[in-house]
């Protein structure tokens, strides 16, 4: 029976910043076998791609955490999680950090297909992976954080796509300080000026324009009693995504029962995590993951 649990913690930026929290003893630095700039899909001639961490000397098969770096669907690439990728390889995962369609050039939806086609892609070639296709968790910040909700939320949005066998769903989401919600309700904390400019690039369109798409667009309106577990990480003096976001997110999921902890950053601005000395966030992370991807049927 799954549990319906909400918890909300409140943290300070020292407590995040203590090395003796990340409750993960060093480890040696093992070879790792990873596969670079795997092609698993292409659009219009431009192919979108993932670097793929195996654990050391992979034997059976292993959960999978695909990383969605952030950057307002602007920018960014995924070489910003190679560390945390890493690192979670070591702790022994699969780990696939990806790219995706970004703007000017490619508004939504199309960094969604891509990152649900990168899921599907990872449990078409389990085998080759190591990977346990049941078994998937993903790690996303901000615009990567609103990216990997929808993974946990959203079944596939466009079926048409390759690979329409394989789904696209995960089963544990840790979001970094990403967007929940694009529709404005006077009643909560809006997106500031600049988020709304964002949000209006990636949409290709004003709320007034397109009510629809804002609501449809949005992670929140997905939560169903069957999402995955989460894990939300925010800070409380964002000025890009407000804490609200985040917060309206937690009480949604546990309105239908599903399990997530939302952690606020006391005092931390947006974009907090540094993803080249991941430390306590990896540990967070693995733990998450631990719970929820490793039983009852682990092969590690």
């Amino acid at each position: 029976m799954k549990s319906h649990t909400l918890t909300i913690c409140w943290l300070t930026c020292m407590l995040l910043s203590s090395t003796n929290l990340t409750a993960r003893a060093a480890q040696p630095s093992p070879t790792l076998p990873t596969f670079a700039n795997v092609v698993y899909g292409t659009t219009g001639g431009v192919p979108e791609d993932m670097d793929v961490y195996l654990p050391p000397a992979p034997t059976g098969t292993y959960p999978c955490v695909v990383l969605v770096h952030g950057g307002g669907w602007f920018f960014g690439d995924k070489s910003y999680y190679a560390t945390f990728a890493t690192e979670l390889a070591r702790q022994g995962y699969v780990a696939a950090s990806i790219n995706y369609r970004m703007l000017p050039k490619w508004p939504y939806p199309a960094a969604l297909d891509d990152t649900q086609l990168a899921v599907r892609y990872l449990r078409a070639h389990a085998q080759e992976y190591h990977i346990n296709s049941g078994k998937f968790g993903a790690v996303g910040d901000s615009a990567g954080g609103y990216l990997v909700a929808m993974l946990g939320l959203r079944g596939t949005r466009d079926k048409s796509l390759p690979l329409s066998n394989f789904s696209s769903r995960v089963q544990a989401v840790f979001d970094l300080y990403g967007p929940t919600d694009f529709t404005i309700n006077p009643k909560t904390t809006a997106l500031p000026k600049e988020g709304v400019a964002i949000v209006h690039a990636f949409l290709h369109s004003t709320e007034t324009q397109d009510p629809a798409l804002y609501k449809s667009s949005s992670p929140i309106t997905y939560v169903n009693p069957h999402a995955a577990p989460f894990l939300i990480v925010h800070g409380s003096s964002d000025q890009l995504v407000p804490f609200d976001q985040s917060l309206r997110l937690a009480k949604a999921l546990f309105k239908d029962k599903d399990d997530v902890t939302l952690l606020a950053v006391a005092g931390a601005p947006h974009g907090f995590l540094d993803s080249m000395h991941p430390g306590i966030y990896e540990a967070m992370a693995a733990r998450f993951f631990d719970e929820h991807l490793l039983p009852p049927d682990s092969s590690h």
